[in-house]
């Protein structure tokens, strides 16, 4: 399994172009044959930094969504709404790791 952590400044009179785009583009990564989850989130505290978490099944699906038109189309489009480059986390996990739950917290019964 992919996981990725991207994290994205724009720029504050860019942010409705930016929503409009990632809500666009966001619709588009989730159809995505090996995408297990592609969101994008807004700071609570700083109000022109995002995040988007994305998973994908293995390598080849994220080399698919890297080819992909409307990732060819998101990537030239992106610098258009950026304060600065993204910063990006990507981890490549092995086989039969994925998601697990978060030991310091135990649900009240």
């Amino acid at each position: 399994m992919i996981f990725i952590v991207i994290r994205i400044d724009i720029r504050p009179e860019k942010r409705e172009d930016f929503l409009a785009g990632i809500t666009k583009y966001s619709a588009q990564v989730r159809e995505e044959p090996g995408n297990l989850m592609f969101s994008c989130f807004a700071s609570v505290e700083r109000p022109d930094e995002y995040a988007v978490l994305a998973n994908y099944v293995d390598q080849a699906a994220g080399e698919a969504h890297v080819s992909s038109a409307h990732a060819q189309w998101f990537f030239g489009w992106l610098p258009s709404v950026v304060a600065t480059v993204p910063r990006i986390v990507y981890q490549e996990l092995p086989p039969g790791v994925d998601w697990s739950e978060m030991g310091e917290v135990v649900l009240e019964r």
